[in-house]
Parts: structure tokens; sequence; C-alpha cells
């Protein structure tokens, strides 16, 4: 077996990358690194600079590296950019992950893990997201996402490839600073910024319906979400009856943004006051996910809390940007 990786040299990419070949799976990356570093790769993992929209470097990537299967992560994924450049998240998402698709249909790939987002069920009032929760993306980043996983299974089902399409809720931390975020696009990080320049933390919103009326999601450290990319390979590998399956991937625990701004408070040694403004459209009260299918499917459960994100992750915004 060898794992293509697209987007291998991202964060999380590299973290997938090097989860993958600690257990012993061989890999090659693929990454246009428009945000991707190469030194987060080791050096025995080879990486091809390049598109997942140029068709022949795809074919020449499948034929060169004896590529069996796809971990494909490389997308945009910014929320607010998808707003203002939707032409642009369509073509690089969708089109390239059709190219990809096309290329590994005609070279035979008989696996195929999909990264995909809980951005895909837009804003439902529920306790609990299941993965049978209706999907209604209210951003194109979440209409690509879902456009990508009605692809992903048609072409399984077309070309008998099985198919794994990981739903991830918020991603945070890092396995090793040099591996960290590099981006000022998630909370934590934001969070981060807003205290090296002295600044106090945001709030957008504390009038919500919950406990402490801030919203509340569902944080996955990268690192237990690298660990399921490794099981959701391994279940394909097994076979048997893969077919498609689609699994979120958090941790079921929900914690306020109030909480979490305390807990970086706490880490950093800042723990100044937040503070309030208006809400932000589109924001739901409660995000979080069930994670009992990835439990029962994958064999995997997240193991790492949400100081340890905020831990890591502080060791990594020191790294590359001081204090």
């Amino acid at each position: 077996m060898t794992w293509l990786i697209t987007g291998g040299a991202g964060y999380i990419g590299a973290h997938v990358a090097r989860a993958m070949t600690g257990a012993g799976e061989r890999v090659v990356a693929l990454d246009d690194l428009s945000t991707g570093v190469p030194e987060r790769l080791p050096d025995e993992i080879p990486l091809i600079t390049g598109s997942t929209m140029d068709a022949d470097l795809v074919k020449q990537v499948f034929a060169e590296h004896g590529v069996t299967g796809v971990v494909h992560l490389a997308a945009r994924k910014q929320v607010a950019e998808s707003v203002a450049q939707p032409t642009r998240y369509y073509r690089e998402n969708v089109g390239g992950l059709a190219t990809l698709l096309e290329g590994a249909c005609e070279a035979g790939i008989e696996r195929f893990v999909f990264s995909s987002s809980a951005a895909v069920y837009g804003n439902p009032d529920v306790d609990l997201i299941t993965e049978d929760t209706p999907c209604a993306p209210v951003n194109p980043y979440g209409e690509t996402k879902l456009a990508g996983e009605w692809l992903v299974r048609a072409a399984g089902q077309a070309h008998g490839m099985a198919t794994v399409c990981l739903r991830y809720f918020n991603v945070a931390g890092a396995a090793a600073p040099l591996l960290s975020d590099t981006g000022v696009f998630n909370i934590v990080p934001m969070v981060f910024d807003r205290l090296t320049r002295n600044e106090a933390p945001r709030i957008f919103g504390d009038d919500y319906p919950t406990p402490d009326g801030t919203c509340v999601r569902d944080y996955i450290h990268v690192a237990d979400l690298a660990e399921a990319h490794l099981a959701a390979a391994r279940r394909l590998t097994r076979g048997g009856a893969a077919g498609d399956l689609t699994v979120n991937i958090g941790r079921g625990e929900g914690v306020s943004v109030r909480e979490l701004i305390t807990v970086i408070g706490e880490v950093t040694g800042d723990g100044r006051a937040p503070v309030v403004e208006e809400r932000r459209s589109g924001d739901a009260p409660r995000a979080v996910a069930s994670a009992a299918r990835a439990a029962e499917v994958l064999g995997w459960r997240a193991r790492r809390g949400v100081r340890e994100m905020v831990e890591s992750a502080w060791q990594g915004w020191q790294l590359h940007h001081g204090k």
C-alpha cells in the first residue's frame, strides 16, 4: 500500500502524513505550497509540488509512486474568503477533486479518504449533530465540501472504490511546535494574536441560548484527527463492507467561547477579560458532534482535551510568532 496525501505539507496534512508513516504506512505527499510548509514533512516522505487540478501531474504521481489509496485534504477552507470568491472555491475544491478522482479511477485506485467538514450541516438546531442530521450549508465553503462528498460517493459507486468522508469539527493544537497552524483564521490563534498585540480577546455575542450566552463548539486535537485518518485508511484496507462511509470527527463535548478563552488565559498567563461585540452573521449557538459512529465503524475515539490543544498550540505560536 502507498497512500497519496494531497495537501500533505499543510497543517492537517503533515500531521496525517506523520501519523500514517509512524504506523508503518507508505506515504507520498502532493501540495501546491500555497499554505503548505515543506519543513513539516520528514525527509523520508516524498513531496511533489503541484496542484490536484493538474491532470497530467496527478496521473504521473499515481504511476511513478505506485499509489493504491488516496487521502484528499487539499482545499481552500476560509469561510469569509469563500463568500467573497465562490467561483474560486468551486473551481479548486470541486474541480480539483474531480480531476483527482478521474485520475484515481483511471489508475484503478480502490480506496479514497475525503476530508470534509461539519460546515456541510450549516446551523442545525440539535443537541448533538449525527451523520444523519440534514445537510444545509450556509456558505460556499460548506457547499463545496458537500458537493465533494456527493462526487466521492458517486465515483466510488461507479468504479468500485471504497470511500470514507470525514466531517471535521473545530481543529486545534499541534503534535509538535513545528507542525502548528501558522494562519490566524481559527479562534485559538485569533486569541493568541490579540494577546500578542496587547489587545483583549473578542467574543461575538454573549446572548445566545447557551449556559454562559456564548457559542458552544466541539474542538478536536489535530493529532487525534490525524489518527482518525489512519483509522479510516486501515478500515478501507481491511475491505469487507467498507462501502461508502460518512463519519463525524469530534469529541462529542461542547466548549463555549468564554470557557475556551478562560483556558487560553490560564495557559498563556494573560487572563485579561474579553470584550463582547455584536454577533456575527451565521454563527450557530451550538455545534457539537455525535462521535458514536467513529467509535463504531473506525474504532477511533479522541484522546486529547482542550487544555492540551491550547498548550500545544501556544508552543507553536511562540515558535512561529514570538510573544
